[in-house]
């Protein structure tokens, strides 16, 4: 799947069954909620924390897909295509970056 699919697909998910979106205020609220939730089961299973009775990191996965839904509701919402912003961030990143991390003594 494309990112592009991706978008279409949640857009399509919204119209039939959600409904319509929430407003862009409230899932910018649930964006940061999710990546909270995201960084609750990362601390316990690669940090120092530990797993309460009952959890477990076997969501991982789903936790990353949550945040992903909700910033494509968000790209949805206010017209950005994913794809092509990906593209120039990532040529932005490698103009910028070309020499920084090779130089950088800590990652070697």
């Amino acid at each position: 799947m494309t990112i592009n699919e991706a978008q279409q697909q949640v857009d399509q998910w919204i119209k039939t069954i959600g409904v319509r979106y929430f407003s862009e205020l409230t899932n910018m609220a649930i964006l940061t909620e999710e990546v909270g939730e995201l960084a609750r089961v990362m601390a316990r299973k690669y940090g120092d924390q530990s797993f309460k009775k009952n959890e477990t990191a076997d969501h991982l996965g789903d936790e990353m897909a949550d945040v992903l839904w909700v910033l494509i509701c968000l790209a949805n919402q206010t017209g950005i295509d994913l794809t092509e912003a990906f593209k120039k961030n990532m040529e932005k990143k490698t103009i910028r970056d070309a020499d920084r991390h090779k130089g950088n003594e800590k990652l070697h």
